[in-house]
């Protein structure tokens, strides 16, 4: 019979080798539930849209696209749509000058292919000849791919990370940081102190930050833009448009392309 997904990664976690790579095929709204890796983790769908959640922040993770997560980082990955994903465990202390942080990375065509092809290589056998080689490849175009802004950072600080809870559930809400601040008893000047201390972001820039996150998933789904700028508090679908372009360089409608 075969395994669940879930019940897969197990075995690819004490492996000895360097570098495996593995494929999961996941239904559309099932999710792994939480769990951590001693491997750090690159995970890659070629088919459907990944929100993963962590104790660090969230990502969503778009075809194109993969993340790059450190060992033990305890995760819970939500499909969006049915999802085909392939899963590179890398043993990092075998293997240097890999991302010192998570982080969500642009996946060039050969990326995606040596992904594609690692799958069949044997987890329990050292590779040897085109399969070491590809593996090389692979951990070279690891290294070289560019980090994308699709992280939504949480805090620790207990007032801080409700009112993160609240704005990431309603997007849309437009009330002013002043507001905001009085929500958690604090004054607007300190909200701003704790949104720098405990994010690395303003205010500002946290509540854009997961109000194009929360776009990605509407789209991701076939939604309209229109009903997704204005579902995320914009005026209008040419305001959205302008800032999802200022963040990657093409329109809403030009992404998943």
């Amino acid at each position: 019979m075969a395994l669940h997904p879930s019940e897969k990664h197990p075995h690819f976690d004490h492996l000895p080798r360097p570098l495996v790579v593995m494929e999961n095929r996941w239904p559309a709204g099932t999710s792994t539930g939480w769990h951590t890796h001693p491997t750090g983790q690159l995970l890659y769908a070629t088919e459907g849209v990944m929100l993963v959640n962590t104790d660090a922040g969230s990502w969503v993770v778009t075809p194109n696209r993969a993340l790059w997560m450190l060992p033990r980082l305890r995760h819970n990955v939500t499909m969006s749509g049915d999802v085909l994903i392939r899963t590179a465990y890398i043993d990092v202390a075998k293997v240097p000058t890999l991302p010192t942080a998570s982080c969500v990375m642009n996946v060039s065509p050969l990326l995606r292919e040596l992904l594609v092809e690692a799958v069949r290589i044997s987890p329990s056998e050292e590779p040897q000849g085109r399969d070491a080689r590809l593996i090389d490849l692979l951990l070279d175009e690891i290294r070289m791919s560019p980090v994308l802004p699709l992280h939504l950072p949480m805090p620790d600080e207990g007032r801080l990370r409700k009112l993160c809870r609240a704005l990431s559930d309603n997007p849309a809400a437009d009330n002013s940081a002043a507001e905001w601040a009085t929500s958690i008893g604090v004054g607007e000047r300190t909200l701003h102190r704790m949104f720098v201390k405990e994010t690395g972001m303003t205010f500002a820039t946290w509540r854009e930050q997961a109000r194009l996150l929360h776009a990605l998933q509407r789209i991701a789904n076939g939604d309209k833009i229109i009903d997704v700028a204005l579902d995320c508090g914009y005026a209008s679908p040419s305001a959205f448009a302008a800032m999802f372009k200022r963040h990657f360089g093409v329109t809403p409608t030009r992404f998943f392309i």
